[in-house]
Formats: structure tokens, sequence, C-alpha cells
């Protein structure tokens, strides 16, 4: 830049100092259903793509219902309040908060809010309580010796259970297995 004094013309170098960007402090609703798609294409599962679609809609609804808040942990709070309100179980709040703070993440990540406001803590400890009916390790192997191999139907009972103890799947996910899907490590 040059400043011009009653003298004479003096050349002046601007310091060379990061701008700071800006940051959104309410997304609206294009700024969120674009961080919306980011988060349902970055799914595989179109179980999970369905359920987050549907935890990230009601959000949005929820959060374009309020006045206009700025998107940050108090309103994740809030909204989990909220749910708490309509005596949802903890297994689906967990669900619909896990889904808002990848939409914060999406959101975060696409340079619409600021890194902290995405909350990209470490998760607590000792949040969340399984829910159904777990079994150890040892229970799992009592399981699959209990199947009886030698017929073609207990060969393929004992390979389907084993698919659901080492793969942690749910049964709708076995049943959409392919022989493709598997790989060997």
């Amino acid at each position: 830049m040059l400043f011009a004094t009653a003298m004479e013309a003096v050349p002046v170098a601007k310091n060379k100092m990061k701008r700071k960007r800006a940051w959104k402090s309410v997304l609206k609703l294009p700024d969120l259903e674009q961080s919306k798609s980011a988060v349902l294409n970055s799914l595989t599962s179109p179980s999970s793509r369905r359920t987050y679609d549907h935890a990230i809609r009601e959000f949005i609804d929820w959060y374009c219902s309020e006045p206009r808040l700025a998107f940050n942990k108090t309103v994740v709070t809030r909204y989990r309040i909220s749910l708490e309100q309509q005596h949802y179980a903890s297994t689906t709040i967990n669900l619909r908060l896990a889904a808002v703070r990848r939409l914060a993440y999406e959101a975060a990540d696409c340079g619409l809010l600021s890194a902290d406001s995405g909350g990209r803590n470490s998760p607590r400890e000792g949040l969340g309580v399984p829910v159904g009916n777990w079994l150890s390790a040892e229970q799992g192997k009592r399981l699959l010796r209990t199947v009886d191999v030698g017929s073609l139907r207990g060969k393929r009972d004992y390979a389907t259970l084993a698919i659901l103890l080492g793969c942690g799947l749910r049964r709708a996910e076995l049943t959409t297995l392919k022989v493709e899907d598997i790989q060997q490590r």
C-alpha cells in the first residue's frame, strides 16, 4: 500500500497477519442441509443412513423452531433436555446426539463452524448403558458348542452364530450379507 503524505509517497509494507475467519454462529437451513448431506454421504450402511437422516431432520426441525440460536454445546444440551422431556429412552437420546455431533463435525469441516464449537472433544466415559442381553466371551463359546455341526443345518447355524458373535452384526445386517461382502483377514 502507498500512503501519500504532504511531502512524498512512502511505501509501507502491510503486516502479513492472518485474517481470522468469521465463523457463523447461527446456521441457516441451507448450511444445515449441506452438512446433513455430507454426513449421510459418509455413511455406508443403509440402516445407519436412514437412522441418521431421521435424527438430523428432527434436530433441524427443533433448531429452526427455536429462536435463532447459535449452534454450540449449549444448544445441543438444550436439545438433549428437550429429548428427555419427551421421555425418550437413553439409547434413543444417545443415538440422536451422535447424529447431531456428526452434523457439527461436518459443519466445522466445511468451514461453517469453528472447530471448537463442533465439540470435537473425546467422548466422556461412562455415558450410556448397554441395552439388551450381552454375552460374555465364555457364554458365546458355550453357545457355539451347543450346535450340532454334524448336519447341514447345524453347520449353517454354527456359521450364522459365529458371524453374529465374531463380527458383532445385527440380525438384519446378517440377512443382507452377501459372499462378496466377506473378507478373510
